[in-house]
């Protein structure tokens, strides 16, 4: 899934621009908050990371700008601030979480993942199609049962697909999520990667629709 990661301390977004990667997003990462505010207008992203002191812009007025612009992804807030007030407003102005400067990175990745679970639908962390499962927080996937062996790009399109069950996925908007930049839908890179799942899954889950996409689907 792809993120946006709106952070100025060149160290710290540096850390975590690693530790997301890791996880199997694909990074979005901006350092000032006007272009900040851009990218979140015309990037398809599944949620954002905003250090409410950037530069140029506030992080504040970055999230109020994409509310008022109707663009709905979950905002986790990073902020030094720990007064009751501030995190108000960062709730009036459309933040979704907060997280208090210093934290353990393997918070940040719970709260994300609970973040973009609760935003497609999903309350628990454990998400299932047919024989499929996804622990979510462990980043395991299961196939009746037993540990499925993914590389990093299939986990991420796999992962995505589970986000979005029975829904038809263009092949933009899935190389978008998988791929950091420099895409190609005219590329067969994605088919390659997409026959190598189906034949781990051994099953008929991930279905062609021809010129529309694919769709992930325990019935036909």
């Amino acid at each position: 899934m792809r993120l946006l990661l709106a952070e100025d301390d060149a160290l710290l977004a540096s850390q975590l621009q690693l530790l997301l990667e890791d996880a199997g997003y694909v990074v979005v990462h901006s350092g000032e908050g006007v272009d900040a505010e851009y990218q979140g207008q015309v990037e398809d992203i599944a949620a954002a990371v905003v250090d409410l002191g950037l530069p140029g812009l506030d992080g504040l007025s970055v999230i109020e700008r994409w509310r008022q612009a109707g663009r709905d992804f979950p905002v986790l807030v990073l902020t030094a601030r720990t007064r009751w007030h501030d995190k108000l407003a960062g709730f009036d102005a459309g933040a979704d979480d907060f997280l208090t400067k210093p934290f353990q990175p393997e918070e940040l990745l719970l709260r994300l993942r609970a973040l973009i679970r609760r935003s497609a639908g999903h309350a628990s962390p454990r998400l299932q199609c047919g024989p499929l499962r996804l622990d979510v927080n462990a980043g395991r996937f299961e196939l009746d049962g037993v540990l499925l062996p993914l590389s990093p790009q299939e986990h991420r399109i796999l992962s995505y697909f589970m986000h979005h069950p029975d829904v038809v996925i263009s092949r933009s908007r899935l190389g978008e999520h998988v791929y950091e930049s420099g895409f190609d839908p005219d590329s067969n890179t994605l088919d390659v990667l997409i026959g190598r799942i189906r034949r781990k899954l051994g099953s008929t889950l991930i279905h062609t629709h021809r010129g529309q996409g694919f769709r992930l689907s325990a019935h036909p």
